[in-house]
């Protein structure tokens, strides 16, 4: 049995001064998955965008442009979402292969390659916030002994992150770089995300940022807060006998019932979810609040 969700993701910006001319990428749909799917969706903008345009990613995600020809000094945009999780099937991480065998999967070798170890390629090498340095490959060692099952090594490393990291929302910014994220051992979920990016990515495979939302849990007694919540971020990992396989490094679990898939690609560089260019308005800091309430 599934679980829905309403899903309320507000973004404010109040500008300096006035923006004459505005472009903007919104990634705010819900991507269809086998594991869930969307009842529901209603984009909220204002002022109201000169044009807008719905399409899909290089990624295959939801993709909304907005543009905006006429000045103004504040843009309010806002998504109302009603999603289904469905439960996903349970994987034997043993039945998977060693992670040497994966590793030697993506490299060229004169034959032909099979088409989803193809697509899984793009996802690694480096990217905008994922650097691959011996420094990630130490880092993991320990997890990916020689002939493991990669998925073992996989949710060791996601293990040995929750472990040895502490949650902090002050201690980064989007771009930290991830060696210092490394050498503190604090950050965000994107940080935590990146990092095991990095350190799968630096061994030879494939894995993928997933950006989403994540039902939390209050504390006891308390009520939900409306607008308390805030978007999630975690890690698939490419295996040629299971496929894509979620891990979440920031809470130590598989992904299920309470994850709410977004949008994925490379790193956070491709599926923020907005960001565009501006003309005018000079400083700026955006206001996002995001609900995630279950349905009865």
């Amino acid at each position: 049995m599934g679980a829905h969700y309403q899903i309320v993701h507000d973004t404010r910006y109040c500008y300096d001064s006035p923006v004459s001319l505005a472009k903007q990428l919104a990634h705010l749909w819900p991507r269809p998955c086998a594991w869930q799917v969307c009842h529901e969706q209603a984009l909220q903008i204002s002022p109201e965008p000169t044009r807008r345009t719905d399409e899909l990613d290089v990624f295959g995600n939801p993709l909304t442009r907005l543009a905006f020809e006429r000045p103004h000094d504040e843009l309010k945009v806002g998504a109302r979402l009603h999603v289904e999780v469905l439960p996903r099937t349970p994987l034997q991480f043993a039945r998977s292969p060693a992670w040497e065998f994966t590793r030697d999967a993506f490299c060229y070798s004169g034959r032909p390659v099979a088409p989803d170890v193809l697509q899984a390629c793009r996802y690694r090498f480096e990217s905008p916030y994922v650097r691959l340095k011996k420094s990630f490959v130490a880092f993991s060692a320990s997890c990916f002994v020689p002939g493991r099952p990669m998925l073992e090594g996989a949710q060791a490393l996601m293990q040995k992150i929750f472990s040895e990291f502490t949650f902090d929302a002050t201690a980064t910014q989007v771009a930290t770089p991830l060696v210092e994220v490394l050498e503190n051992r604090r950050g965000v979920c994107q940080d935590f995300a990146h990092l095991m990016l990095a350190c799968l990515r630096s061994r030879g495979l494939a894995a993928r940022y997933v950006s989403g939302y994540l039902l939390t849990q209050p504390p006891p007694g308390q009520p939900r807060m409306i607008g308390a919540d805030a978007s999630h971020a975690w890690v698939s990992v490419f295996c040629p006998v299971l496929g894509w396989v979620d891990f979440d490094p920031t809470n130590n679990v598989q992904p299920g019932l309470e994850h709410i898939t977004l949008a994925w690609g490379r790193d956070f560089s491709d599926v923020s979810p907005l960001r565009g260019v501006i003309l005018g308005g000079g400083g700026h800091d955006p206001e996002v609040r995001v609900t995630v309430l279950p349905m009865a």
